[in-house]
């Protein structure tokens, strides 16, 4: 599956000098089918602890890369998971955000299609199944699916076992598409456990040297 994955263009970093918009979480569209529920439920966890200006620091820190389309929608092409668990503990929230790419095509056809050349959409669901239509893609963050793959691979990378990629779209998710094509045992995002041992020694063996992130060579993989 990785190599089914389309080329991309790293996602730009917010420049100091780039305006802040201050935008509801509600009302942003996501740019890929599904979510790890397992991380959803980590940041819940998160949140849950933080005071007001703790989250609002954080988020701050955090920024969601944004493209904006002529009718004014915003497309996220980042930061699904920890919106996603605080647009279900707050549906009022909102979260900066700074803009990537703007007044983008002139209708959603050409703004789908404009992110898919650039690599930012991710049309595979929760199954691994795809790619699907960009134009079925779910409209809110709270209509994604579960992709267990992408829970393991965040306990994975939260284990230190994979480096983060922070410019490379949907890079969890590449990792998730090459543990889907090796053998590993039944497992769920609420139950990672069985899958956790042979995963490691998947993620971290030199048939995964050409992933981005990869770290077998180093001291968290020994």
């Amino acid at each position: 599956m990785p190599l089914r994955l389309p080329a991309y263009s790293a996602i730009p970093d917010q420049e100091k000098a780039s305006e802040l918009l201050e935008v509801p979480i509600r009302t942003l569209r996501p740019t890929q089918w599904c979510v790890g529920l397992a991380e959803v439920w980590a940041r819940q966890n998160d949140f849950a602890s933080e005071t007001r200006r703790e989250r609002l620091e954080y988020l701050r820190g955090k920024p969601v890369p944004l493209v904006r389309g002529t009718s004014g929608e915003l497309w996220m092409v980042d930061r699904h998971h920890r919106l996603r668990a605080l647009l279900e503990i707050d549906p009022h929230a909102t979260t900066p955000g700074y803009l990537i790419a703007d007044q983008v095509g002139n209708d959603l056809d050409a703004v789908l299609a404009f992110l898919q050349l650039q690599g930012w959409l991710y049309l595979y669901d929760g199954r691994g199944c795809g790619p699907r239509e960009a134009g079925d893609l779910p409209d809110s963050l709270l209509d994604l699916e579960d992709d267990p793959y992408r829970s393991l691979v965040w306990k994975l990378k939260k284990e230190g076992l994979i480096k983060p990629q922070a410019q490379i779209p949907y890079h969890e998710f590449r990792w998730g598409a090459w543990l889907r094509s090796r053998p590993l045992p039944p497992f769920s995002s609420r139950r990672l456990e069985p899958a956790l041992t042979p995963a490691r020694r998947l993620v971290c063996s030199q048939a995964a040297k050409r992933m981005a992130g990869w770290k077998g060579n180093k001291r968290s993989c020994s």
